[in-house]
């Protein structure tokens, strides 16, 4: 049985309530600040492996959507007019970034520059200590080193995106099935980086006693604290009236004009990931309206937005995971993408923490840097939204790691692995 994409979408809700309602009952999984929608959406992939394993019947969720409708935003008319398929949740992931670009203020950015600059340069490198890793215990277990860097910071610091992008290089310098071995190394980083991130922040703050600073702002910029949860971010848009309805429509031009902006940043030969053009208009929108005096951008409204946003793109991409690809793994792959979720935890608590600081905004970076330094800007954003919701605001942590997970980071990785991809293709 095959569930259609757009079904997919309306579970998302449940999906999301479900995994609210066992963070709340169950202690040790609020204690260790897992993402709810990586909880609800976990749990029915999981039962959907245990069915499909049982020999019941076969269930599949159906990723691509080809409805002109759905698509239009993210798609440029000239391939729009083909019904090409698109990722369902596609809309979902641009319109997060969206907003982060909406929140990009440049008062802000400039506060956070020098901080911005050092992360970016963790960043870049642990990516490189992931390639490394990645086609150094290749070698040791007897593979293609190829294999190695797919395990590397093609998966781990560059996710689901950046495999697909190099797929067809990796296979022309000799790894056949790239695509595939991509797509189940990033599900596995994707996975982990959301159960890791939240205990490795949490302890940090509980074990030193980290507190926020004292003129730390409450609103989503900073993490939202109090109440949560996607009911809570539907009721507050629908409070905020017409100032809502305003928002939305700039969200939604950003995420249209973003397309075509996205179409021609591609058509230079460089691969970046496909809400980059919106992310970028969103940045340059906000900015341009502020300098103009016009600062009816209400961060607020933009937040809830990103929050819902999130919600849902990490509960349709939780639940619709295929984990037979990961049970099917080859274990030479599955020991590599084991030693880098221990190398990526390491670095987070050893470098992360004491090179942005040793303070209650480093730990919730550190918790950050799990997410997407094993594969998703979005479990980022998750994993520290959980710490913030738990211990209080990091406005510095939200300025800083979605800047350089969802932009810096891939301008450094892109080089990163074309470096490597040379040297092991000669």
């Amino acid at each position: 049985m095959t569930i259609p994409a757009l079904f997919v979408v309306l579970l998302a809700i449940p999906v999301l309530l479900l995994g609210e309602l066992l963070v709340r009952r169950i202690r040790l999984l609020g204690r260790f600040n897992i993402p709810a929608p990586v909880v609800g959406g976990l749990l029915v992939s999981g039962l959907v492996l245990l069915w499909n394993l049982s020999g019941a019947g076969a269930v599949q969720f159906q990723n691509n959507v080809t409805a002109r409708w759905w698509t239009w935003l993210v798609t440029v008319e000239m391939d729009w007019v083909k019904a090409p398929a698109r990722n369902v949740n596609t809309p979902f992931l641009v319109a997060f970034f969206t907003c982060i670009g909406l929140n990009a203020r440049w008062d802000l950015a400039r506060r956070g520059g020098a901080q911005v600059l050092l992360f970016w340069g963790l960043a870049a490198v642990l990516a490189m200590m992931q390639n490394g890793i990645g086609v150094g215990l290749a070698k040791l277990l007897g593979v293609s080193p190829l294999l190695g860097l797919v395990c590397g910071s093609v998966t781990m610091t560059g996710g689901h995106g950046t495999a697909l992008g190099f797929a067809a290089d990796l296979e022309k310098a000799g790894l056949p099935g790239a695509a595939v071995l991509g797509m189940a190394a990033a599900t596995f980083g994707l996975v982990c980086g959301g159960l890791i991130g939240g205990p490795v922040g949490g302890v940090l703050i509980r074990r030193r006693n980290l507190t926020p600073a004292a003129n730390a702002s409450t609103h989503l910029e900073a993490g939202r604290v109090g109440d949560s949860g996607i009911l809570n971010d539907l009721h507050l848009l629908a409070g905020f009236g017409r100032p809502f309805l305003t928002h939305l429509l700039l969200l939604l031009g950003c995420l249209k004009a973003g397309a075509w902006v996205s179409h021609f940043i591609q058509q230079t030969g460089i691969t970046f990931p496909v809400y980059m053009g919106a992310m970028m208009l969103g940045v340059a929108a906000r900015n341009l309206l502020d300098w103009r005096g016009g600062e009816w951008v209400d961060s607020d409204i933009i937040d809830t937005l990103a929050s819902v946003s999130l919600g849902l793109f990490l509960a349709i991409a939780m639940m619709s995971l295929n984990l037979i690809e990961l049970a099917n793994a080859a274990l030479p792959m599955l020991i590599i993408l084991s030693v880098q979720v221990v190398v990526m935890a390491l670095y987070a608590w050893l470098v992360t923490f004491r090179v942005m600081g040793r303070d209650y905004d480093a730990a919730v970076m550190a918790g950050g840097h799990c997410g997407f330094g094993l594969g998703a800007t979005p479990n980022a954003v998750a994993n520290m939204k959980a710490l913030v919701e738990s211990f209080g605001p990091a406005p510095r942590a939200f300025l800083v790691v979605p800047v350089v997970g969802a932009f810096l980071i891939d301008f450094v990785n892109a080089a990163n692995i074309t470096f490597f991809l040379n040297v092991l293709g000669r």
